[in-house]
Order: structure tokens, then C-alpha cells, then sequence
């Protein structure tokens, strides 16, 4: 069991790692072992390399451009050789009642939250399928599950990003790739804090059975499980990190 969760020769990619839960992840997955190419959207991602040293490679990504993700998937092989774990967590969120969704708001949600994991999953797919495997985590949320007053564009991004997760785990389970998903709660990230802050936020909780929220290092660690050879044979799941909030 000692072994079961370390990462010791693997080449993981992160999106949204220069903060909250990406960076999470990216910081546990090097103390496990992996070599991680972190993608993030500002010049703050370099600190991540900064911090962790050679175990990173640090890369500005903006993943609603295609061309940026290229170049960057690109730069990550270039620099490790491989990438045996993906990781899509960048994301966003745009709220406001429907009849008041502006069309925006919804494109730039769905360009991140959706199309982003959609063009790094096939461009990474193609190169686990010519390495005979690899694993896809997609950060998605409890409100891909149920529904939240004012998320319509999230709920509905994370709602297909699930899908999609079950589609890929069908396709590609024959070249040992699994695919899965991650939907959490409310998370104490800056975003987190900004939305469900105050009133708001503590009247969330009475709704969670753990009445509160997730850190970063509790999705890390789902993270952690559904990379390692304890997941060997999970694929298509959307897990739920949500402290009970879906049970009822």
C-alpha cells in the first residue's frame, strides 16, 4: 500500500495550476513522484516551478485557445517525453438569473469550462492511445449533478463535461486509458470565497451533511486516487466529493 498512491515515473498536466485547487493538485502530485507540466492562464504559474524546482515545468495557457494548448501539449512532451495523466481543472464561473444570462457569459463559460477539456482531451488522447494508456481527470462539480439557482451556463457545462467523461471512458478504455470526473462542493478557493461568502455561504453549509466545505487538498487527494494504481479499474464515474450535499 506504501506504493499503491506514488506517481514515481509519470508525466502529469495540470490547467488552473497556478491557484486553489490546480495548484493543489500539482504540488501533491510532485511530492508523489510525478514530473508535472502546469498549465495556467497568467504569468503567476511560474511561481508554481519556482517552488517545486525541476519537478515542473511551468506553462502560460490559455485553455479556451486551441493554438496555446497545442503549443503548450507540445512544449510538455518536448520537456518530459510523455504525459501518462491528465488533469483538466480550469474553470469558471458566470452567475446571474437566467431570464438575465447574458450571451457572453455563456460562451466564455462553455469555451473554458467544456471546449477547453474537449480540445486537451483529444490532443492528449492521441498520445496515450500510441502510448497504450493513461489516466483523465475532469474537475467537474456537484452542479453538473443538481442544480443550483443562478449556475445555468456551470450546470450546464459541468452536466456535459460529465457526459463527455463517459463517452471518452467507452471509446478509450480499449488502449488503458481511463477517464473520470470529479465533482465537488463548494471549495474554499478565492472563487469559492468570493461566491459563497457571509450569509450565503453558511446557509450552504446547513445544507452539506458535513455542513462545510472542501479545501483544495481534499480534491487533490480524489485527484490522487483516480491517477493512481488504486483506480486501476474505475472509468467513467463522476466522483462526488460534495460532503453528502447529492444524497438529498
Amino acid at each position: 500500500m506504501d506504493t499503491v498512491f506514488r506517481l514515481d515515473g509519470k508525466v502529469a498536466l495540470v490547467t488552473g495550476a497556478s491557484r486553489g485547487i490546480g495548484k493543489a493538485i500539482a504540488v501533491m502530485f510532485a511530492r508523489q513522484g510525478a514530473r508535472v507540466a502546469a498549465f495556467g492562464l497568467s504569468d503567476k504559474i511560474h511561481a508554481l516551478a519556482d517552488e517545486l524546482g525541476d519537478a515542473v515545468l511551468s506553462l502560460q495557457v490559455d485553455v479556451a485557445n486551441e493554438e496555446q494548448i497545442e503549443e503548450g501539449v507540445k512544449k510538455t512532451l518536448e520537456h518530459f517525453g510523455r504525459i501518462d495523466i491528465l488533469v483538466n481543472n480550469a474553470g469558471i464561473a458566470r452567475l446571474n438569473k437566467a431570464e438575465d444570462h447574458s450571451n457572453e457569459d455563456w460562451d466564455e463559460v462553455m469555451n473554458i469550462n467544456l471546449r477547453g477539456p474537449f480540445l486537451l482531451c483529444r490532443s492528449v488522447g492521441r498520445i496515450m492511445i500510441g502510448q497504450g494508456g493513461g489516466r483523465i481527470i475532469n474537475i467537474s462539480s456537484q452542479a453538473g449533478v443538481v442544480a443550483l439557482e443562478e449556475h445555468l451556463a456551470y450546470c450546464a457545462s459541468k452536466a456535459a463535461l460529465n457526459h463527455m467523461t463517459k463517452v471518452l471512458a467507452l471509446e478509450w478504455g480499449k488502449h488503458n486509458i481511463t477517464v473520470n470526473a470529479i465533482a465537488p462542493t463548494v471549495v474554499m478557493t478565492e472563487m469559492g470565497k468570493e461566491v459563497w461568502g457571509g450569509e450565503k455561504g453558511e446557509a450552504m453549509k446547513k445544507k452539506i451533511p458535513l455542513h462545510r466545505f472542501a479545501t483544495p487538498e481534499d480534491i487533490a487527494a480524489a485527484t490522487l486516487f483516480l491517477a493512481s494504481d488504486g483506480a486501476n479499474m474505475i472509468t467513467g464515474e463522476t466522483l462526488l466529493v460534495d460532503g453528502g450535499f447529492t444524497t438529498q
